[in-house]
């Protein structure tokens, strides 16, 4: 696929690092030139300015922060019926809070901010760290990647580049269970960071069946 990556942070280069990898046709931009210069030639992907940055790709990854993401979107052109996956969460400034909840996530605001985008919450409740390693945490265990949309479309694109990556995909529903994924990802940072556990955890569902 072709993918658009907007931001060069610690997840946007874990998404170039792994989507070329994986033989995507990778595209990143951001605010400073130089630095999606950098990751791309890293990767071996192709920086471009943010006009019209969204002409032709098949997905974006929205990889900046919850506060920047519907201005990042609107800068890179014409996003209608683009998969945009929101990748973000409306995180207080020491990280151990949500700013937003019950009625309305992070994602739903993007949606709202910027209509007409098929917008896909999903890989939010991964560390940076665990990204960029790759999905196998060894004994045949992978790391999940929850899915949640409204468009089906959406979803299958979302879940196309996760399993093209290696990590297991479970479809949590419509774009409001973003409200339960995002204190997932709370959750996993308190663990990673409040608890101590360190970066490379990830939360995971189990069935015995």
């Amino acid at each position: 696929m072709k993918v658009l990556v907007i931001g060069t942070g610690n997840m946007g280069s874990g998404f170039v690092k792994q989507l070329t990898k994986a033989g995507h046709q990778v595209t990143v931009t951001a605010r400073d030139a130089a630095k999606a210069q950098g990751v791309a030639q890293q990767f071996g992907a192709k920086a471009v300015a943010p006009t019209g940055a969204a002409d032709g790709v098949d997905a974006i990854v929205l990889a900046t922060a919850f506060p920047d993401a519907a201005a990042a979107l609107r800068s890179v052109g014409d996003v209608a019926g683009k998969t945009v996956i929101d990748i973000t969460n409306p995180l207080t400034p020491d990280y151990m809070g949500l700013t937003l909840g019950h009625s309305t996530s992070a994602a739903e605001e993007i949606a709202k901010a910027v209509p007409g985008t098929d917008v896909v919450k999903a890989f939010n409740t991964l560390f940076a760290q665990v990204l960029a390693a790759g999905p196998d945490f060894g004994a045949g265990r992978k790391a999940t990647v929850f899915v949640a949309g409204d468009s089906e479309r959406g979803k299958q694109t979302a879940r196309a580049l996760a399993e093209s990556m290696g990590f297991q995909v479970m479809d949590a529903g419509g774009l409001k269970n973003a409200r339960y994924l995002e204190p997932v990802a709370g959750l996993n940072i308190y663990f990673g960071y409040g608890a101590g556990l360190g970066t490379s955890v990830a939360p995971t569902w189990i069935s015995k069946s």
